[in-house]
């Protein structure tokens, strides 16, 4: 099968709502393992009481996430996308399933030699996510708004479904001997499967449905060169004559440069949005909200609520009136977020459960609607890929404003008692 004319959309298209679907469990399996380190928190604090688990295991993961993004976007048009995709859940896989080994080997124990283990394992986690989130942001930038939407929400549901099982083992195991070991060993385990179902549907299932193999086609015709192993994998073989045509079309794309600066508010909403969320979720949440009636509940009660109005609030755009298109409109809602900085402080000092639930819920909400509202936008007018290069700059700026969140989120400590 050659390459096919990538004209208008055909009315009718096989394997929407597949790719859908897999687009959501695709975004699940991008960061399913990295949740799974948040969520059995309260086991590491058990291990490591001294070390700020939440805190540091957060600063470790961001520097190899953006340091990996960094060179991954800058020359995004040169790297296969089929091998950068696989290469990151391969290496998801490997990772999550290294914790186990890891902690089998230790037998559970603590200290230093253990932790440095784990905060190795979490670079490696940072890497697979600026392969991963990066490759497929940018491939489902030439695609339908729907299927970034599908993998955004993926990666909200990553968060929700590992609060709930976390919940889940937490209470079926709290009572019995060595309990919350044995429910962290079962949560990595079902993480390590989620990430094996990503690495078969990546490489057989996807490339095969109808409407991507037409996308793909299109962006090559555009000029792609990222898409070629994916066309291949699918059946698809370019025409040999139209090399010298797609040399000359790639070289007609706005460079890095062009895009960045015509989109740079889009690049400062994304790296606004995370740097408030980080430097609140999760260390603030773990450490800095006091003692309540919920007692060791109370923070993976708070992560799981943060994690399902995230979730929520990516399915909100799908609702016309409620998706915000206004470029002036997102930098307003973005910036208004920063009034939940004294909120969460004099709630923390003085209120109750039942307010920090509510400032959580809102956190959560904003961060995801905002989050789909940017990168469902951004790429819109642009060729294939122009597009793919975009999506690769907003998640750097994305990853960019994580870390800066997760490095201002140590100044919550200011002041605290025995705090380092």
């Amino acid at each position: 099968m050659t390459i096919a004319d990538g004209g208008e959309l055909p009315a009718t298209l096989e394997g929407k709502f597949n790719a859908m679907m897999v687009c959501w469990i695709l975004g699940l399996g991008s960061l399913v393992s990295w949740n799974s380190m948040l969520t059995i928190g309260d086991y590491y604090y058990n291990l490591f009481p001294n070390y700020h688990p939440s805190r540091v295991l957060t600063l470790v993961y961001q520097p190899f996430a953006l340091g990996t993004m960094v060179i991954l976007a800058y020359n995004e048009s040169k790297i296969d996308t089929r091998r950068r995709n696989m290469i990151g859940y391969l290496l998801f896989f490997a990772s999550t399933f290294m914790l186990i080994v890891l902690d089998l080997a230790t037998s559970g124990r603590g200290g230093v030699g253990p932790f440095i283990g784990i905060c190795a394992i979490v670079g490696s986690f940072g890497v697979a996510d600026a392969f991963v989130e990066g490759g497929m942001v940018g491939d489902l930038s030439f695609m339908l708004p729907e299927f970034i939407q599908s993998f955004l929400a993926g990666l909200a549901a990553s968060g929700a479904l590992t609060s709930a099982l976390r919940l889940i083992t937490k209470a079926a195991f709290e009572k019995s001997d060595n309990g919350l070991r044995k429910g962290s060993m079962l949560f990595l385990a079902i993480s390590t499967f989620f990430e094996f179902l990503c690495v078969l549907l990546y490489a057989f299932f996807f490339p095969k449905l109808p409407i991507v193999k037409y996308f793909r086609s299109k962006a090559a015709l555009e000029g792609s060169k990222t898409v070629m192993a994916d066309l291949a994998a699918a059946g698809i073989q370019t025409k040999e004559d139209q090399g010298h045509e797609d040399n000359a079309k790639q070289n007609e794309r706005l460079s890095n440069k062009q895009l960045f600066l015509q989109n740079i508010d889009y690049a400062l909403d994304l790296f606004l949005i995370y740097v408030l969320s980080l430097s609140i979720f999760p260390g603030f949440l773990y450490e800095n909200t006091g003692q309540h009636k919920l007692g060791s509940w109370y923070p993976l009660v708070l992560i799981a609520i943060y994690n399902l109005w995230d979730l929520i609030s990516r399915y909100l755009p799908l609702v016309k009136f409620l998706k915000i298109e206004s470029r002036k409109g997102l930098i307003v809602a973005i910036l208004s977020r920063f009034l939940l900085i004294p909120a969460f402080y004099f709630t923390a000092k003085y209120g109750d459960q039942g307010w920090m639930i509510l400032l959580v819920s809102f956190l959560g909400l904003t961060n995801g609607h905002l989050t789909v509202c940017v990168l469902t936008a951004a790429p819109k007018g642009y060729k294939g890929p122009e597009q793919n290069a975009l999506g690769n700059l907003l998640v750097l700026c994305l990853l960019a404003g994580i870390f800066a969140g997760v490095s201002l989120d140590w100044l919550w400590l200011i002041g605290k008692k025995n705090a380092f």
